[in-house]
C-alpha cells in the first residue's frame, strides 16, 4: 500500500485529500478507526469518497457495509457459520465508519442503526457469544434504560468481570478485540457505552459516573458472575470515568484502567483551544465532544469540560482502587501532564507509556492491559 502522509494545519479542519491520506496511513498501520475493516474494500471506500459532509461520508461506507451484509445473509442461508460471522463483523465495521465519529447527520444515524443490527447478528454467532442485556435506568435525561453486551468465557464457573467502555467515538461495539483477549483469559466482560455516547441515557455532566453504578450492581447481583472480582476499563475519554469510580468506590473494585483519559489539565481552556484539530484525529472532534456533553456552542463546550476536573472535585487525594494508566507519550488529545498529576496524589499508581500518540496503539498495548487485569483478578 502506497501511503503518503500529509500534515494537517493545527488551526483548521482537514481537507478531503488530507483526510484520505490520513486514513490510508492509519489503514496501513491497522489502528483506530481503520483497524477493523477489510483493507481492499476500505481503500475502495476511501477512494470513492466525495466529501467529508455527513451525506457523502455515510454514502461511501454504508455501500461497503451493505455488500458484506448481503454476503453474511447468503452465508448463513447456506449454513456457513464462519463466513456469516466474518461478514457480519465486516458489515458492522463499515457501518461503524459510516456513523464515525458520531451520528450527527441523518445518514450517519441510519448507518449507526445498521451497525447495531449487524453487530447483534455477529454477536450471536461469535465464540463465545455476545448477548445484549437491557436494564432500567430511572434517572435518564435521554432514555430510561441501559443497554450493554455480556460475554462469558466458555467452561468457567462464576468468572471475574471486566466492565469496559470507550470514549467519544469508539463505543461498546468497538470493545470486541479486548473482550476476545479477556474471554481467552477466562474473564467475562460487560461492554457499555461511555456517558453521552451511543445508547447512553444521559449526557456527560459532572455526575456522569451514575450511569455505571447500576451496571456494577447488576454484576454483583448476578449469580453467574463473580461480583467480588471486578475491574473497570475506560478507553480514551472513558478513562476519565474509570479513574473517578476508582476513587469513589475503591472497596467494590479490584482495579481500574485509564487508557488515555483526562483528569484535570485536559479540561482546562488552554488545552481545549489547542486540541481542536490534533493530528491524531480525523475530523469533527469538537462536534463529537460537544454532542457527548450536550453543548451547543464553544462556551458550553469549554464549561462542560471545566466541571469534569477530578482535581477541582477534590477526589485525587482520596484512596483509590489499584489504577493502571496507559497512553502514548506524545498524545495531543489528552495531555500526559494528567498522568503526572495522578502520580502526585493519593494512592500509588501503575503507569505504562508507549511510543506514539493518543492511547499508544501498538502490538503490546492490549496484551499489557490484559496482563495487568489478570494480576488484579487472580
Amino acid at each position: 500500500m502506497n501511503v503518503q502522509h500529509v500534515a494537517t494545519d493545527p488551526d483548521k479542519p482537514r481537507t478531503l485529500e488530507n483526510a484520505k491520506a490520513w486514513m490510508k496511513d492509519r489503514l496501513a498501520k491497522r489502528i483506530h478507526p481503520l483497524g477493523l475493516t477489510d483493507p481492499h474494500e476500505t481503500l475502495n471506500a476511501i477512494d470513492r469518497l466525495e466529501g467529508l459532509d455527513g451525506a457523502n461520508w455515510a454514502k461511501s461506507w454504508t455501500a461497503s457495509g451493505r455488500t458484506f451484509l448481503d454476503l453474511a445473509a447468503a452465508a448463513e442461508d447456506r449454513g456457513d457459520v464462519e463466513a456469516a460471522r466474518q461478514n457480519y463483523y465486516q458489515a458492522y465495521a463499515f457501518f461503524f465508519l459510516g456513523r464515525f465519529p458520531c451520528p450527527n447527520h441523518p445518514d450517519k444515524q441510519a448507518s449507526y442503526e445498521l451497525e447495531l443490527d449487524a453487530y447483534q447478528n455477529f454477536g450471536r454467532l461469535a465464540e463465545p457469544p455476545i448477548a445484549a442485556v437491557t436494564i432500567p435506568f430511572e434517572s435518564g435525561t435521554h432514555g430510561d434504560r441501559l443497554r450493554f453486551y455480556v460475554r462469558k468465557p466458555v467452561g468457567v464457573s462464576k468468572p471475574p468481570v471486566v466492565i469496559m467502555w470507550g470514549g467519544v467515538d469508539a463505543w461498546k461495539e468497538e470493545m470486541t478485540e479486548l473482550s476476545s483477549f479477556l474471554a481467552t483469559a477466562g474473564i467475562a466482560t460487560i461492554a457499555m457505552d461511555n456517558v453521552g455516547t451511543g445508547e447512553s441515557p444521559i449526557k456527560a455532566k459532572g455526575d456522569g459516573e451514575r450511569q455505571f453504578v447500576p451496571v456494577i450492581e447488576w454484576v454483583k447481583a448476578n449469580t453467574d458472575l463473580d461480583g467480588s472480582r471486578i475491574v473497570l476499563v475506560g478507553r480514551s475519554f472513558g478513562g476519565h470515568w474509570a479513574t473517578k469510580l476508582a476513587h469513589l468506590m475503591p472497596e467494590a473494585l479490584r482495579g481500574a484502567v485509564n487508557w488515555g483519559g483526562g483528569v484535570h489539565f485536559m479540561f482546562q481552556r488552554d488545552w481545549v483551544a489547542q486540541s481542536r484539530y490534533p493530528d491524531s484525529y480525523l475530523m469533527e472532534l469538537v462536534e463529537t465532544r460537544s454532542r457527548m456533553l450536550g453543548a451547543t456552542n464553544d462556551e458550553e463546550y469549554a464549561e462542560g469540560f471545566r466541571i469534569l476536573s477530578l482535581l477541582d472535585q477534590g477526589l485525587l487525594d482520596r484512596p483509590c482502587a489499584p489504577l493502571l494508566l496507559v497512553n502514548g507519550k506524545d498524545d495531543k488529545q489528552c495531555p500526559i501532564a494528567d498522568i503526572h498529576l495522578l502520580l502526585e496524589h493519593g494512592s500509588p499508581k501503575t503507569v505504562r507509556l508507549f511510543p506514539g500518540g493518543h492511547m499508544g496503539f501498538g502490538p503490546q498495548t492490549v496484551p499489557t492491559i490484559v496482563r495487568w487485569i489478570e494480576e488484579r483478578l487472580n
